[in-house]
Order: C-alpha cells, then sequence, then structure tokens
C-alpha cells in the first residue's frame, strides 16, 4: 500500500548517491524484505515527490528505471504497481486479498462491511 512506502522511504541530502538512486534502491529493498508486495500500488508521482521534498521529474527518472528493470509496472490512469516481488505466501495472501476486495466491491459493499467479513471468515476458521 502507499502508505507502506512513503513510511519507509527518505532521502539523504548528505548523501553521495543522486535522490533518484537512493528512492529506486529502497523501493527494491523493500519488495526484496516483503514490505512492498506484488500488485501493491504505489503512490502517485506527485505524492511521491511532495512527500520526499523532490522535484517529480526526479520520482517519474525513478519509476522509469524501476519499470525498464521489470520491477514496477505502469497501468496508465491506474497507476504503478510492484510487478516484481518475492513470489511467496505474503504476495499470495496480498494477491487473494485484493481479489476478494475488488470482488466485494463490485458487489457494492463498503469498505467497513468488507472488514467486518474477513474479521468474520477469521473467527469462523
Amino acid at each position: 500500500m502507499t502508505a507502506s512506502l512513503l513510511a519507509h522511504l527518505t532521502v539523504d541530502p548528505a548523501s553521495d548517491r543522486p535522490p533518484f538512486e537512493q528512492v529506486r534502491l529502497r523501493i527494491v529493498e523493500l519488495i526484496a524484505d516483503g514490505t512492498l508486495l506484488t500488485g501493491e500500488r504505489l503512490p502517485t508521482v506527485r505524492a511521491l515527490a511532495a512527500h520526499l521534498d523532490l522535484a517529480p521529474n526526479t520520482v517519474a527518472k525513478t519509476y522509469r528505471e524501476l519499470e525498464a528493470a521489470g520491477v514496477i509496472e505502469t497501468r496508465g490512469r491506474s497507476g504503478s504497481f510492484v510487478k516484481a516481488g518475492r513470489h511467496d505466501a505474503q504476495d499470495a495472501g496480498f494477491a487473494a486479498a485484493s481479489s476478494y476486495v475488488g470482488t466485494a466491491r463490485e458487489l457494492g459493499l463498503d469498505d467497513d462491511t468488507i472488514v467486518s467479513m474477513v474479521q468474520r471468515a477469521l473467527r469462523a476458521t
């Protein structure tokens, strides 16, 4: 989720690495350690740039490089998403949860009801 990334990303102005490289490396680390999961949506370029106090072009360059490396994918107006993950149980669980939420929203359920149903399912199993 976007909050996961924002909570774990900072840029060190004293670093020898350029800001776009710091952000790129940190996103790769967050995917590797399971903080970011396959299919998870990344913040918009503008939101991440504002959070890090960087120029939007700097974040856009980071996203372009990550996309060229096959780490993320951009789906037009839908945004950018983690493409290459660990492909473990957490990734599979996130994919299942995302599918459930999508189906529940298509059925017209609100977020509180969706969460309540997951909690009930957890208690029932």
